[in-house]
Protein backbone atom coordinates (compact mmCIF):
# COMPACT_ATOMS: atom_id res chain seq x y z
CA UNK A 1 0.00 0.00 0.00
CA UNK A 2 1.19 3.20 -1.07
CA UNK A 3 1.56 6.04 1.58
CA UNK A 4 1.39 10.21 1.40
CA UNK A 5 4.06 11.81 2.61
CA UNK A 6 5.65 15.67 1.99
CA UNK A 7 2.86 16.24 0.03
CA UNK A 8 0.91 19.47 -0.43
CA UNK A 9 -3.03 17.99 0.06
CA UNK A 10 -6.40 20.36 0.44
CA UNK A 11 -9.42 18.70 1.91
CA UNK A 12 -12.79 20.42 2.14
CA UNK A 13 -15.21 19.21 4.97
CA UNK A 14 -12.56 18.70 7.38
CA UNK A 15 -14.69 18.96 10.32
CA UNK A 16 -16.84 16.33 8.70
CA UNK A 17 -17.42 12.50 10.60
CA UNK A 18 -15.40 11.38 7.61
CA UNK A 19 -13.21 13.55 6.77
CA UNK A 20 -11.86 15.02 10.10
CA UNK A 21 -9.76 11.97 11.09
CA UNK A 22 -8.32 11.79 7.78
CA UNK A 23 -7.30 15.33 7.57
CA UNK A 24 -5.81 14.89 11.53
CA UNK A 25 -3.84 11.63 9.90
CA UNK A 26 -2.53 13.05 6.53
CA UNK A 27 -1.45 16.05 8.59
CA UNK A 28 1.04 14.38 10.40
CA UNK A 29 3.47 13.73 7.32
CA UNK A 30 2.23 16.66 4.78
CA UNK A 31 1.58 20.07 4.13
CA UNK A 32 -2.68 19.53 5.08
CA UNK A 33 -5.45 22.47 4.31
CA UNK A 34 -8.81 22.40 5.03
CA UNK A 35 -11.73 24.38 3.73
CA UNK A 36 -14.48 24.83 5.30
CA UNK A 37 -17.16 27.36 7.35
CA UNK A 38 -15.91 26.71 10.61
CA UNK A 39 -18.97 27.67 12.37
CA UNK A 40 -17.87 25.99 15.44
CA UNK A 41 -14.00 27.51 16.71
CA UNK A 42 -13.83 24.39 18.67
CA UNK A 43 -13.79 22.10 15.64
CA UNK A 44 -11.42 24.66 13.64
CA UNK A 45 -9.41 24.98 16.36
CA UNK A 46 -9.48 20.68 17.24
CA UNK A 47 -8.06 20.57 13.90
CA UNK A 48 -5.10 23.29 14.02
CA UNK A 49 -4.04 21.78 16.53
CA UNK A 50 -3.20 18.48 14.79
CA UNK A 51 -1.25 20.70 12.38
CA UNK A 52 -4.26 21.29 9.68
CA UNK A 53 -3.69 24.42 8.33
CA UNK A 54 -7.60 26.02 7.93
CA UNK A 55 -9.21 28.48 5.47
CA UNK A 56 -12.84 29.86 6.17
CA UNK A 57 -14.57 29.95 3.01
CA UNK A 58 -18.54 28.75 1.96
CA UNK A 59 -18.19 26.57 -0.86
CA UNK A 60 -21.71 27.72 -2.22
CA UNK A 61 -20.71 31.01 -2.44
CA UNK A 62 -17.82 30.37 -4.60
CA UNK A 63 -14.70 32.41 -3.13
CA UNK A 64 -11.74 30.20 -3.18
CA UNK A 65 -9.73 33.30 -3.30
CA UNK A 66 -8.45 32.10 -0.13
CA UNK A 67 -7.40 28.72 -1.03
CA UNK A 68 -3.92 27.60 -2.06
CA UNK A 69 -4.11 26.60 -5.85
CA UNK A 70 -0.85 24.77 -5.88
CA UNK A 71 -1.91 21.75 -4.49
CA UNK A 72 -0.57 18.57 -4.89
CA UNK A 73 -3.97 16.46 -4.34
CA UNK A 74 -7.25 17.36 -3.56
CA UNK A 75 -9.39 15.26 -1.50
CA UNK A 76 -13.27 16.72 -1.51
CA UNK A 77 -15.53 15.46 1.30
CA UNK A 78 -17.62 18.51 1.74
CA UNK A 79 -21.46 17.76 1.75
CA UNK A 80 -24.67 20.20 2.22
CA UNK A 81 -28.00 18.64 2.62
CA UNK A 82 -30.36 21.60 4.30
CA UNK A 83 -33.09 20.14 2.03
CA UNK A 84 -32.92 23.75 -0.25
CA UNK A 85 -32.28 22.05 -4.07
CA UNK A 86 -30.60 26.05 -4.85
CA UNK A 87 -28.00 25.68 -2.36
CA UNK A 88 -27.18 22.02 -2.33
CA UNK A 89 -26.54 21.80 -5.51
CA UNK A 90 -24.72 25.06 -5.73
CA UNK A 91 -22.60 23.29 -2.60
CA UNK A 92 -21.85 20.03 -3.78
CA UNK A 93 -21.96 20.70 -7.67
CA UNK A 94 -20.88 24.20 -8.88
CA UNK A 95 -18.53 24.64 -6.14
CA UNK A 96 -16.80 21.15 -7.06
CA UNK A 97 -16.37 22.78 -10.16
CA UNK A 98 -15.29 25.81 -9.45
CA UNK A 99 -12.56 24.07 -6.69
CA UNK A 100 -11.41 21.79 -9.55
CA UNK A 101 -11.07 24.64 -11.64
CA UNK A 102 -8.54 26.18 -9.33
CA UNK A 103 -6.61 23.61 -8.47
CA UNK A 104 -6.47 22.53 -12.17
CA UNK A 105 -2.86 21.40 -11.65
CA UNK A 106 -3.28 18.60 -8.82
CA UNK A 107 -1.59 15.43 -9.23
CA UNK A 108 -4.62 13.72 -8.53
CA UNK A 109 -8.44 14.56 -7.01
CA UNK A 110 -10.79 12.15 -4.57
CA UNK A 111 -14.23 13.02 -4.74
CA UNK A 112 -15.97 11.63 -1.95
CA UNK A 113 -19.53 10.46 -3.04
CA UNK A 114 -22.36 7.77 -1.86
CA UNK A 115 -23.62 5.06 -2.77
CA UNK A 116 -26.81 6.71 -2.38
CA UNK A 117 -26.85 7.47 -5.68
CA UNK A 118 -27.93 3.77 -6.89
CA UNK A 119 -32.03 3.54 -7.78
CA UNK A 120 -33.25 1.43 -4.77
CA UNK A 121 -33.33 -2.23 -6.11
CA UNK A 122 -33.87 -4.80 -3.39
CA UNK A 123 -31.54 -7.13 -1.63
CA UNK A 124 -29.57 -6.48 -5.19
CA UNK A 125 -25.63 -6.00 -4.69
CA UNK A 126 -24.77 -2.84 -6.88
CA UNK A 127 -21.75 -2.40 -8.87
CA UNK A 128 -20.26 0.98 -10.17
CA UNK A 129 -22.00 0.81 -13.55
CA UNK A 130 -26.08 -0.27 -12.09
CA UNK A 131 -28.88 2.26 -12.66
CA UNK A 132 -28.56 5.30 -10.46
CA UNK A 133 -31.39 7.08 -8.31
CA UNK A 134 -33.08 9.09 -5.96
CA UNK A 135 -32.25 6.54 -3.05
CA UNK A 136 -32.20 8.73 0.07
CA UNK A 137 -35.30 11.19 -0.37
CA UNK A 138 -37.51 9.32 2.89
CA UNK A 139 -34.51 11.28 4.69
CA UNK A 140 -32.78 13.58 2.87
CA UNK A 141 -34.67 14.73 -0.12
CA UNK A 142 -31.82 16.36 -2.10
CA UNK A 143 -28.73 14.03 -0.77
CA UNK A 144 -29.77 12.03 -3.82
CA UNK A 145 -29.71 14.00 -6.51
CA UNK A 146 -27.15 16.54 -5.10
CA UNK A 147 -24.71 13.51 -4.67
CA UNK A 148 -25.34 12.62 -8.55
CA UNK A 149 -25.13 15.84 -10.01
CA UNK A 150 -21.45 16.34 -7.98
CA UNK A 151 -20.67 13.21 -9.77
CA UNK A 152 -21.37 14.65 -13.59
CA UNK A 153 -19.40 17.78 -12.30
CA UNK A 154 -16.22 15.69 -11.01
CA UNK A 155 -16.31 13.47 -14.52
CA UNK A 156 -16.73 16.72 -16.91
CA UNK A 157 -14.16 19.02 -14.53
CA UNK A 158 -11.67 16.01 -15.07
CA UNK A 159 -12.06 15.79 -18.85
CA UNK A 160 -11.75 19.77 -19.01
CA UNK A 161 -8.89 20.41 -17.51
CA UNK A 162 -7.45 16.59 -17.59
CA UNK A 163 -7.63 16.18 -13.92
CA UNK A 164 -6.77 12.57 -13.34
CA UNK A 165 -9.97 11.85 -10.48
CA UNK A 166 -11.32 9.47 -8.51
CA UNK A 167 -14.82 9.24 -8.06
CA UNK A 168 -15.33 6.78 -4.52
CA UNK A 169 -18.87 6.03 -3.79
CA UNK A 170 -18.79 5.60 0.13
CA UNK A 171 -20.90 3.13 2.01
CA UNK A 172 -21.84 3.29 5.87
CA UNK A 173 -18.97 5.13 7.42
CA UNK A 174 -18.42 4.43 10.93
CA UNK A 175 -15.44 4.98 13.71
CA UNK A 176 -14.22 6.89 16.68
CA UNK A 177 -15.73 10.18 14.92
CA UNK A 178 -19.32 8.93 14.72
CA UNK A 179 -21.38 7.34 12.23
CA UNK A 180 -24.61 5.86 11.39
CA UNK A 181 -24.19 2.71 13.82
CA UNK A 182 -22.98 5.31 16.51
CA UNK A 183 -26.77 7.16 15.92
CA UNK A 184 -28.37 3.90 16.36
CA UNK A 185 -26.16 3.16 19.40
CA UNK A 186 -27.75 6.58 21.04
CA UNK A 187 -31.51 5.59 19.97
CA UNK A 188 -31.03 2.10 21.71
CA UNK A 189 -29.81 3.98 24.66
CA UNK A 190 -32.49 6.36 24.89
CA UNK A 191 -35.29 3.56 24.25
CA UNK A 192 -36.05 5.34 20.68
CA UNK A 193 -37.62 2.98 17.84
CA UNK A 194 -34.99 2.65 15.11
CA UNK A 195 -36.75 2.20 11.64
CA UNK A 196 -35.85 -0.53 9.18
CA UNK A 197 -37.22 -1.22 5.87
CA UNK A 198 -39.87 -3.90 5.77
CA UNK A 199 -37.86 -5.62 2.95
CA UNK A 200 -35.42 -7.34 5.62
CA UNK A 201 -33.14 -7.63 6.02
CA UNK A 202 -31.94 -4.05 5.64
CA UNK A 203 -27.86 -4.62 4.11
CA UNK A 204 -24.91 -2.78 3.83
CA UNK A 205 -21.10 -2.87 3.81
CA UNK A 206 -20.04 -0.67 6.75
CA UNK A 207 -16.20 0.77 6.81
CA UNK A 208 -14.20 1.79 10.01
CA UNK A 209 -12.58 5.29 9.62
CA UNK A 210 -8.82 3.30 9.84
CA UNK A 211 -9.69 1.42 6.64
CA UNK A 212 -10.91 5.01 4.98
CA UNK A 213 -7.71 6.80 6.25
CA UNK A 214 -5.70 3.60 5.03
CA UNK A 215 -7.00 3.55 1.56
CA UNK A 216 -6.70 7.63 0.45
CA UNK A 217 -3.50 6.91 -1.21
CA UNK A 218 -4.31 3.97 -3.42
CA UNK A 219 -7.82 5.46 -4.31
CA UNK A 220 -5.62 8.86 -5.38
CA UNK A 221 -3.42 6.30 -7.41
CA UNK A 222 -6.11 4.67 -9.10
CA UNK A 223 -7.03 8.45 -10.40
CA UNK A 224 -7.75 8.59 -14.11
CA UNK A 225 -9.39 10.79 -16.84
CA UNK A 226 -11.90 10.24 -17.64
CA UNK A 227 -12.84 9.57 -13.84
CA UNK A 228 -12.43 6.27 -12.31
CA UNK A 229 -15.55 5.14 -10.26
CA UNK A 230 -15.50 2.84 -7.56
CA UNK A 231 -17.36 1.67 -4.80
CA UNK A 232 -15.72 2.36 -1.25
CA UNK A 233 -17.20 -0.21 1.95
CA UNK A 234 -16.16 -2.76 4.21
CA UNK A 235 -15.66 -6.11 3.29
CA UNK A 236 -18.62 -7.60 5.18
CA UNK A 237 -22.01 -7.61 4.39
CA UNK A 238 -24.13 -6.77 7.89
CA UNK A 239 -27.80 -6.05 8.25
CA UNK A 240 -28.83 -3.15 10.62
CA UNK A 241 -31.02 -5.66 11.75
CA UNK A 242 -27.72 -7.89 12.78
CA UNK A 243 -25.83 -4.40 14.34
CA UNK A 244 -28.26 -3.46 15.89
CA UNK A 245 -28.34 -6.74 18.15
CA UNK A 246 -24.69 -6.81 18.53
CA UNK A 247 -24.66 -3.12 19.94
CA UNK A 248 -27.18 -4.00 22.16
CA UNK A 249 -25.55 -7.39 23.37
CA UNK A 250 -22.47 -5.21 24.09
CA UNK A 251 -24.41 -2.68 26.71
CA UNK A 252 -27.12 -4.94 28.13
CA UNK A 253 -30.11 -2.80 25.56
CA UNK A 254 -32.84 -4.47 23.49
CA UNK A 255 -33.25 -2.99 20.33
CA UNK A 256 -36.86 -1.90 19.46
CA UNK A 257 -36.72 -2.23 15.33
CA UNK A 258 -39.67 -0.94 13.70
CA UNK A 259 -40.35 -2.16 10.21
CA UNK A 260 -41.39 1.31 8.12
CA UNK A 261 -41.88 1.94 4.41
CA UNK A 262 -39.79 5.84 5.62
CA UNK A 263 -36.88 3.91 6.09
CA UNK A 264 -33.55 3.24 3.51
CA UNK A 265 -33.60 0.25 1.96
CA UNK A 266 -30.73 -2.02 1.68
CA UNK A 267 -27.68 -0.87 -0.22
CA UNK A 268 -25.12 -3.81 -0.14
CA UNK A 269 -22.31 -3.15 -2.43
CA UNK A 270 -20.47 -5.52 -5.01
CA UNK A 271 -16.91 -4.66 -4.09
CA UNK A 272 -15.01 -6.52 -6.98
CA UNK A 273 -13.61 -3.53 -8.70
CA UNK A 274 -12.90 -1.88 -4.98
CA UNK A 275 -11.00 -5.00 -3.91
CA UNK A 276 -8.96 -4.72 -7.79
CA UNK A 277 -7.97 -1.07 -6.55
CA UNK A 278 -7.97 -0.77 -3.19
CA UNK A 279 -7.28 -4.37 -1.72
CA UNK A 280 -9.22 -5.92 1.10
CA UNK A 281 -10.36 -3.68 4.49
CA UNK A 282 -8.67 -4.69 7.92
CA UNK A 283 -10.72 -4.14 10.65
CA UNK A 284 -13.91 -6.50 11.05
CA UNK A 285 -17.36 -5.04 11.55
CA UNK A 286 -17.55 -6.81 15.10
CA UNK A 287 -14.32 -5.22 16.33
CA UNK A 288 -15.01 -2.08 14.53
CA UNK A 289 -18.57 -1.89 16.83
CA UNK A 290 -17.03 -2.96 19.80
CA UNK A 291 -14.23 -0.06 19.66
CA UNK A 292 -17.28 2.26 18.89
CA UNK A 293 -19.00 1.42 21.96
CA UNK A 294 -15.19 1.75 23.86
CA UNK A 295 -15.16 5.30 22.61
CA UNK A 296 -18.52 6.58 23.32
CA UNK A 297 -19.60 4.33 26.34
CA UNK A 298 -16.96 2.59 27.82
CA UNK A 299 -18.79 2.35 31.11
CA UNK A 300 -21.82 -0.13 29.62
CA UNK A 301 -19.40 -1.98 27.96
CA UNK A 302 -20.19 -5.79 28.71
CA UNK A 303 -17.41 -8.77 29.56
Amino acid sequence: MTTLEGEKILITGPTSQVAKPVAQALAKDNEVWGVARFSDAKAKAALESAGVRCVTADLAAGDFSAVPADVSYVLNFAVARTGDFDYDLAANSEALGLLMSRCSGARALLHCSSTAVYQPDGHHRFAEDDPLGDNHRVMMPTYSIAKICAESMARYVARQHGIPTTIARLNVPYGNNGGWPYYHLEMMLAKMDIPVHPDAPCLYNPIHEDDIIREIPALLAAASVPATVVNWGGDEEVSIEEWCAYLGELVGVEPHLVPSDEALESVAIDTTKQHELLGHTTVGWKDGFRRLVERFHPELLKA
